[in-house]
């Protein structure tokens, strides 16, 4: 009897050791794919600031496990989307060999430049799981990566559920489509290939873990990931008081200025957001698909509830979402959403907004949020080749509750800044300066994060073509509890006092000087109560100014 009582618990922990380790390898395998991606990727908005993601999921369509290398508005809608993969093509007719496809921005992640590929995975002859992956692809066509659309037919070419390979034979109707819809056809040719060779990977290392471990089909494992993960997730929100509480925030919008407003509950049922209340659909790309809405939402819940808890279909199930249908973020077909980002990443700031009301010494003030991404196209030389790039850069996000924001960072998606000497190498622009700006971090006792200052000159013959897609220009990043706003962001001619509209298509004549001002994130506290020595630090450093700290900190050098 000792015996049978001794043996249990030494098995239970075993089989505990050995999920854990199956678990540490699975997200070992998603990773491999995700770097693999970024490797082989050709847009410079994915090998270098890592706009992306990749994951396994089972035959359920719940997503197991997702890299850590990824952003989350791609990450949890690339989570609702295999689902409708698996409704497009049934389980029981996949076979080896096939990889399907969509950029439906309402089944997939938002907008047309991202594709999702899933790749069904076999272990042993028997279909065992899903890889998925996105990644952005500098052009689809149409108008190109800009808000100027009126519907999204307008935005680029609309690839439904299709089937990208059957049995391992190339779909040479679709990809010779795709080649001839964009204004970069080796990029985008190579980028589509780079998504299915990722998932290629990904299922190769599955079936080794697979047979290392004796394992026939992932179920018991999935369910184990998923149960555990939900369960974790909704045990830190039993700790959270309950109550409903609201919070409003206003934006630049395109033509108008927009108006974003969600009420979260928390009460024994779990936790939920609604967007009631909300500015209504946009006119231009700058709308949100549901999806792209809950993405958003749901890492800003995460983040600040459960941030160690991984990010799964468990984690993820704890969490509701609702929106008006055609509000600026519930934007139904055929909505222009090319710029979805604008809107769709400044929702987790929302989300604190109430919060901060229950739990304010979990969340940040407000930052900058929505990416300074730098949209360009063009022509160079006298056969005036065709170029266009996307590159990354990002303002300051407020200030945390026990500490300064964080400058030039983006959150909440996480993408990298793209070093600027592989922009000069591969088209016509001479960068003469990024740094960061003086004084743009809003004051207060824990300052915000400070945005950059970038200069951009036009080496090309002919002129630049800028896709600006920028935000807080009108309306910057507040601060509170004492704190001072972050400074507006800004775009303008050097030399010339011409100030750009913030979104839109705008041309830079050969020769001149692009400016982008990013903005800073807002201050916590009273300024006055800041860290002396923290704040000689940051004059010392060329963060703030002796004038700032006179004035806006009221303490005199």
């Amino acid at each position: 009897m000792s015996g049978k009582t001794m043996s249990a618990p030494a098995d239970a922990g075993l089989s505990a050791i050995h999920r854990q380790i199956m678990w540490s390898r699975l997200i070992a395998v998603v990773e491999e794919q995700a770097q693999t991606l970024i490797r082989t990727a050709f847009s410079t908005f994915v090998h270098e600031a890592g706009d992306l993601s990749a994951g396994v999921f089972d035959l359920e369509g719940r997503m197991i496990a997702q890299a850590v290398t990824g952003t989350p508005g791609h990450v949890n809608s690339m989570a609702e989307s295999v689902g409708h993969f698996i409704a497009a093509f049934p389980i029981e007719t996949m076979a080896e060999g096939d990889v399907y496809v969509t950029n439906d921005p309402w089944k997939g992640t938002g907008h047309l430049n991202d594709l999702v590929v899933t790749t069904p995975a076999f272990h042993r002859g028997k279909l065992v799981g899903l890889f998925s992956c996105t990644s952005h692809l500098t052009d689809i066509g149409g108008l190109g990566f800009v808000p100027d659309g009126r519907d999204v037919q307008m935005e680029g070419i609309y690839v439904p559920f299709l089937k990208l390979v059957d049995r391992g034979r190339i779909n040479d109707t679709l990809m010779a489509l795709m080649k001839a819809n964009t204004r970069l056809p080796i990029e985008t040719e190579g980028d589509i290939y780079s998504l299915v060779n990722c998932n290629e990977i990904g299922a190769r290392r599955l079936s080794a873990m697979m047979e290392e471990f004796g394992l026939t089909d992932l179920q018991a494992l999935a369910d184990h990931i998923c149960d555990s993960s939900r369960d974790a997730v909704a045990s830190e929100v039993a700790k959270l008081p309950h109550g409903a509480w609201s919070y409003a925030m206003t934006i630049d919008g395109y033509d108008e200025p927009i108006t974003l407003k969600a009420t979260t509950r928390v009460d024994a049922s779990g936790i939920s957001v609604d967007y009631q209340g909300t500015s209504g659909i946009a006119r231009f790309g700058i709308n949100c698909p549901l999806t792209y809405t809950r993405a958003y939402t749901t890492f800003g819940l995460a983040t600040a509830i459960a941030p160690r808890v991984p990010n799964n279909h468990g984690s993820l199930s704890v969490y509701r979402t609702t929106a008006p249908a055609n509000s600026i973020v519930n934007a139904l077909p055929p909505a222009p959403v090319a710029l979805r980002h604008v809107v769709g990443q400044m929702l987790p700031a929302v989300v604190f907004g109430c919060l901060k009301q229950a739990i304010p010494e979990r969340v940040p003030a407000e930052g900058t949020s929505c990416l300074y991404t730098v949209n360009v196209r063009g022509f160079e030389g006298a056969e005036r080749r065709r170029f266009a790039m996307t590159f990354v850069s990002n303002g300051g996000t407020g200030a945390r509750p026990d500490r300064d924001g964080l400058s030039s960072t983006a959150f909440p998606s996480g993408v990298k800044g793209t070093p600027i000497e592989v922009v000069e190498t591969m088209v016509p622009l001479v960068f003469w300066r990024k740094e960061f700006r003086a004084d743009s971090g809003g004051a207060g006792q824990y300052r915000g994060g400070h945005g950059v200052e970038i200069e951009i000159e036009n080496r090309s013959e002919w002129p630049l073509e800028l896709l600006a897609a920028f935000d807080r220009i009108k309306f910057p990043p507040r601060g509170r509890d004492g704190g001072a706003d972050g400074l507006p962001g800004e775009v303008l001619i050097a030399g010339t006092g011409e100030r750009l509209r913030g979104k839109g298509l705008q041309e830079i004549p050969p020769g001149r000087h692009l400016v982008v001002r990013t903005p800073g994130g807002g201050g916590i506290g009273d300024p006055a109560r800041r860290d002396r020595a923290a704040l000689d630090r940051d004059v010392a450093n060329g963060l703030v100014s002796t004038a700032a700290a006179a004035d806006a900190y009221r303490q005199g050098r």
